[in-house]
Order: C-alpha cells, then structure tokens, then sequence
C-alpha cells in the first residue's frame, strides 16, 4: 500500500470549516428550502408580527439566532458534519404534523412544524454532534412563532380574580360580574389588554435568551427560564391591583386611559430588570478553552490535509444525498396540499336550506348577534312559541371552502364583542336529547345591562356535533384527507332572561326538541347541494 493509499484510508470527515465549497452549497440550499416550499406558512407568521403588538418581537428572533451561532462559530472547524439519516423520520414527522394543520386549519401547527423544520433539516446535515452544539441558537427560532392566545382567556380569569381579592383584602367593597367589576368610585374590566399575556411571552423569550448566555448549568437554566414564567404573571395580577387602587383614590383621574398602559410597562421593566439583576448573583461564565493541549489539538485541527484526505474527507456524496432527501421530504407535502385543496375546493355557492319551524317569527329580542368571521351565509330569526311571552332567538352561521379569513373555528371567533353590552359570565357544557340521540352543546350565559341571555352553542362539522375546538379541528382534517370537503355550521339558540336561568333553558329546550330534526336535516341538505 502507498503512502498516498494510506492517507486516503485513515482519513476523517474534516471539519465544515474547510469542506469544499459544493458541499457547503449543498447544506446551504437544503436548509434554506423550507423557506421556498412553505412561503405561504412563513409569510402568514409576518402577517401576525405585523397586525398584533404582542408578537411584534418575532422580527428579531431570526438575527439573534444567527448571532448566537456566529459567537460560537468555531465549533465548525473543531467538529467534523457528519450526516444523521434517522433524522429524516422527525423530518417525515413534521411534514405530517404541516399537512394535519393545513387540513384543519390550525395555523400554530402548521408555524411550528415549519420552524421545527429548521433544527431537524440542521441535525439530518450536520449530524448530533455539530448539530447538538448549536441546540440552543436553532431551538431559539422556535419562538418567532406566534403562539399564546389560548392563554389569554385563563389569564384574564386569573387576573380579575387575584385583582378582586387584592382589592378585597385592602379593604374596599367589590362587586363582581364575571371579568368585570365595580367599586364605589367606579367599574373596571378585566380584557385582552390586561391579561399580561404580552408581558408573559416577552418574559419567556428574555428569560430563555438571558438564561442561555449568563448560566452553563442545566439545572440554573431550568430554574431562571421557570422563574420567567411565574414572575409576570404575579406581576401582572400586582400591576393591575395597582392602577385599580391609583383610580380608586384618585376618584377615577388618573390610570384610566393612556397612562393605564404606561404604568403597566414601566411597572413590568422594573419587575424584569430586578429579576435580571438578581439572576446575574449566580452568574457562571464559560470555561476557558485553554490549556497547552487543546491549542495544540487545535493547531492539528487547522493545518492543512493531504491531498487525498482533501478530496475524499468532506463526503460530498453523502451530502448531497442529504440534502436530496432533506429537500425532498419536505416538498412532499405542500404538493399533497396544493392537490387537495383542488379536490375539496366546492365552487357551489351556498344556498342554505331554511327549516321548517313551528314556531311563529316575532321581533323585540335584544340588540345582540354572534361575531364569528363572516360565513358563507348567515340565517337569524326570532320565535315566540304559542302562548308565550319569551323571544329565541336562531342563528345559523354556514362556512364553505375555510381558510384563515372565513373559518368556523378560530381564536377570533366570540360570542360577543369587547365593545358590545353584553359579556361573558359562565361557560359549561351539556347534552341533551333530540331526534333520538344525545347531542353535545355548549352553554354560555351572557350578562346584559338589564337582562342576561342563556346561549346555547352546537358546532356542526362532517355531519356531526361537537363541543371541542380541538376536537373540531380533527375532524375537518380527517374530511378533508378524506375528500369530503370543509362544510361547517355554528348552530346558536339563545333566550333572555332576568333572574332565573331554568325558564329560558325550558324555553330553549322546548324548541330544541321540536326542531333539530329540521335543522340537522337543513344542514345535510346544504352540504349535499
């Protein structure tokens, strides 16, 4: 064996740092094609930055995570890429997970498969080593994606409980109706704004970020993100106390308009900069790379191979089959989606078939409407039953062909308006017996300036009712991979009522017997038209 032979046996995969250039590109292309193959993903996550405050910080999650990497760029040349193909499984997994969103319409799942893409196309590329020292800079994009309004409703609970109690507990007598409340010199609610919910996730994002750079512990890391968590959210109940009780004694003068929002920030970047502050205590810098040793195994590191090393160290074969594969996988399911948006896509216009009911059409129901986005058609009736002195009130909301600016279940989606006269109190489910089965509902009472509305809900999807979004959302994406289409309905039966609830639930629940056989009937009609 020659010499040269030899050197081309022993060789090993180089590092990144002095891989040949097609090799590079080869990486390059395969980690930026999620961008090119999902553009419609990663352009609906700009239009959130954009149009919401609270996710305004998407725009530098991008930049931070490739600072993080370049200050740690010298791994390239100590750690050889080597490609990882188990990896393409998790690669298969979330273009899965993509197309489940993109069937069912949850834009969160389709953002964070797409942004999962990223690290997972990097470990399939570089392999676990190369990949797993930059975990934290590729996990950090992660949060570009807009997620948090499923906590914004919990929140605002929490914050009008931990409010009410403070204010309780100072001594000031409170009257509470739902999120709203009233004190002697005036009435405060508690609404989207005021759920902290922007503060949460900006703690979260800084706490990360922060916990990453200050702690090399695990165990730290863990604690500060945690803490990171808990604090806003006490922040937040004790911010709200606080301009509560500025308006309470200033006789409602100050802390009601701008300057509400003015206190709540610089209270939160007290609160963050003495949590930062304290955090810093247990401060642990990396260690110095720098004994004779490892400048020594650097120094091999960085001379130049032989030749023949040269040439067959980088893989460039397997790399590119990487790369194809990477690229190929995730292609496979925006084709599958463009094809069967085609084959679900129903160019019928919507003609609802109105149903036959007993009851005869009144008017005097109160100023009051559902405010879903606008559906394909929309039928809203008033009854009285014979005899009978209560209104009901029907409305029949019908969606075909759904995307993100016409669904039946979305987070914008609410009874009522923050600006309407009535508000949410109570929220249960229940089921009830008509045409021979049980149909699951959802019951809201809705509280009014003079009088309260029981409301019941029915979510009507492939033939069938469910009371879950979650639930909802699973079932259009099975019709849909089923080619059966996206036709919704939102069913809502709603009765006023003063004082006791059970005479509008017995109103509600005579005209519910008599006719959801009429109206389930009305809704396969229109499906099948």
């Amino acid at each position: 064996m020659t010499p040269s032979n030899a050197a081309l046996t022993a060789a090993a995969p180089v590092p990144l740092s002095r891989a040949g250039t097609p090799s590079l590109l080869l990486i390059v292309l395969a980690m930026l094609a999620p961008f090119a193959l999902y553009f419609g993903t990663a352009a609906s996550m700009v239009d959130i930055w954009n149009s919401s405050d609270t996710f305004a910080h998407g725009y530098i999650i991008l930049p931070i995570s490739l600072w993080l990497i370049w200050r740690r760029r010298e791994q390239f040349g100590r750690i050889p890429a080597r490609p990882y193909a188990p990896a393409l499984l998790l690669l298969v997994m979330l273009g899965a997970a993509w197309l489940a969103g993109r069937m069912g319409g949850v834009q969160v799942v389709m953002q964070y498969a797409f942004v999962a893409m990223f690290p997972v196309a990097a470990l399939s590329l570089l392999g676990p080593r190369l990949a797993g020292a930059f975990a934290f800079p590729l996990l950090f994009l992660l949060f570009a994606v807009p997620f948090g309004e499923v906590f914004v409703e919990p929140l605002i609970h929490l914050t009008a409980d931990f409010t009410v109690w403070a204010v309780q507990a100072t001594g000031i007598p409170v009257l509470r109706n739902g999120t709203r409340f009233d004190l002697p010199t005036g009435s405060w609610s508690v609404v989207e704004a005021c759920s902290g919910i922007r503060y949460l996730i900006s703690s979260i994002t800084l706490g990360s970020l922060y916990a990453y750079l200050t702690y090399t512990s695990t165990a730290r890391r863990a604690v500060f993100i945690g803490l990171s968590i808990v604090v806003p959210i006490v922040a937040n109940g004790l911010r709200a106390y606080m301009i509560v009780m500025i308006g309470h004694y200033s006789s409602m003068e100050y802390a009601t308009g701008v300057d509400h929002l003015v206190y709540g920030w610089l209270f939160f970047g007290l609160i963050m900069f003495i949590m930062f502050w304290i955090g810093s205590f247990w401060r642990q810098d990396e260690a110095a790379p720098a004994n004779t040793s490892a400048h020594a195994a650097r120094a091999r590191m960085q001379a130049p191979a032989p030749a023949m090393a040269r040439v067959a160290a980088p893989g460039i074969g397997r790399i590119a089959t990487m790369a194809c594969a990477v690229i190929a996988i995730a292609a496979v399911w925006p084709a599958f989606a463009v094809f069967n948006d085609h084959a679900n896509h129903n160019p019928k216009p919507v003609n609802l078939a109105v149903p036959s009911i007993g009851w005869e059409q009144s008017a005097g129901f109160p100023d009051w409407q559902v405010r879903y986005m606008e559906p394909d058609m929309r039928l809203a009736r008033t009854f009285r039953a014979a005899g009978s002195e209560r209104p009901l009130r029907l409305e029949v909301l019908y969606y075909r062909n759904q995307d993100k600016q016409k669904g039946l279940i979305s987070s914008v989606n609410r009874l009522t308006g923050d600006k309407d006269p009535f508000h949410v109190v109570s929220n249960t489910v229940r089921t009830e017996q008509a045409g021979g089965r049980a149909v699951p509902l959802r019951e809201t009472v809705l509280l009014g300036p003079q009088q309260k509305l029981l409301v019941w809900q029915l979510t009507w999807i492939d033939g069938d009712y469910l009371t879950s979004n979650v639930a909802g959302k699973l079932r259009q994406a099975q019709a849909r991979l089923r080619f059966r289409g996206d036709d919704g309905a939102l069913v809502v039966l709603a009765a006023p009522y003063t004082d006791d609830p059970q005479a509008a639930r017995a109103t509600l629940q005579a005209f519910f017997t008599q006719h959801f056989g009429a109206l389930d009937a009305a809704l396969n009609t229109t499906r099948e038209r």
